[in-house]
């Protein structure tokens, strides 16, 4: 699978800025289902992280809204982060921004030197903090799973597991997916994004598990990932120095040896640009 040409001729975010890019959603989690199955209802969702050029950061320009584009396209959901939104993203522990760290190799698109920078410094994000973004996560997904049934956001085939179950089967594996994973990476300060548990949780997506059970098994998680953030040994949250600098380095290596920075007395030329 690979993005079509059209969108990165169209946006440079995933093709010439793009620093680091790979798969997230349920390819990532090793959950998908192609949509020439007739249960599928998952999307191909890819996330970029991008460095513009020099004048939006020393002068008025700006990327997308507030840092961010979204990209619709058929089955493709493509979110692309400008980098300083992205590390705040990570800062706070946003779980589906932190996951791009831990992908396995085969799941990175793009891995420029600077987006590699991010990767080696993944650790400084390894913080207890995860717990209350995971935890608000999930319980936005318990929410969501039982109370906005039929929504205008979701395709037939989705609406026909709501009717069928009486619930929405695919917040529920996201809810069991999310603590489970919070209260593993407060364990260690390692994300397992590409599930060893996909197998169940595509059956809970598949609605096996009874709304009872989905609820039963949340209550113990919720108790759990509780426990496992007080027991955590991890920092309380990313330093924010380190994170500063590690912003600056990135973008300091993707203008220097990627965009091809050239310096001169009297101006300074970005891919044709003078400023």
């Amino acid at each position: 699978m690979s993005i079509p040409k059209d969108l990165q001729k169209q946006e440079k975010g995933l093709s010439d800025w793009c620093i680091l890019a790979g798969w997230r959603g349920s390819i990532a989690h090793n959950m998908y289902v192609p949509n020439s199955s007739p249960d599928s209802i998952d999307d191909k969702d890819t996330m970029h992280i991008c460095v513009p050029p020099i004048e939006y950061y020393f002068g008025l320009s700006q990327y997308g809204s507030r840092g961010t584009k979204e990209i619709k396209h058929n089955e493709w959901d493509i979110v692309v982060y400008e980098l300083r939104k992205f590390i705040g993203l990570l800062e706070k522990g946003n779980p589906n921004v932190i996951a791009l760290l831990w992908l396995k190799e085969e799941q990175y698109i793009t891995k420029k030197p600077a987006g590699q920078l991010i990767l080696e410094s993944r650790d400084i994000f390894a913080c207890k903090n995860v717990y209350h973004s995971f935890s608000g996560y999930a319980h936005a997904q318990l929410y969501k799973m039982e109370h906005m049934a039929c929504k205008g956001y979701m395709g037939q085939k989705r609406k026909a597991l709501v009717e069928k179950f009486g619930y929405d089967t695919k917040n529920a594996a996201h809810l069991i997916r999310l603590l489970r994973m919070a209260i593993e990476f407060l364990g260690d300060g390692r994300m397992q994004v590409s599930r060893p548990d996909a197998k169940e949780l595509l059956q809970i997506k598949a609605g096996a598990w009874s709304l009872e059970k989905v609820k039963k098994e949340a209550e113990e998680l919720f108790k759990l990932s509780k426990e496992a953030f007080v027991r955590s040994k991890l920092p309380s949250e990313p330093n924010r120095r380190d994170v500063n600098q590690l912003c600056v380095n990135v973008i300091e290596t993707f203008l220097d040896k990627d965009m091809k920075l050239e310096y001169d007395p009297t101006k300074v030329v970005n891919r044709g640009i003078q400023l």
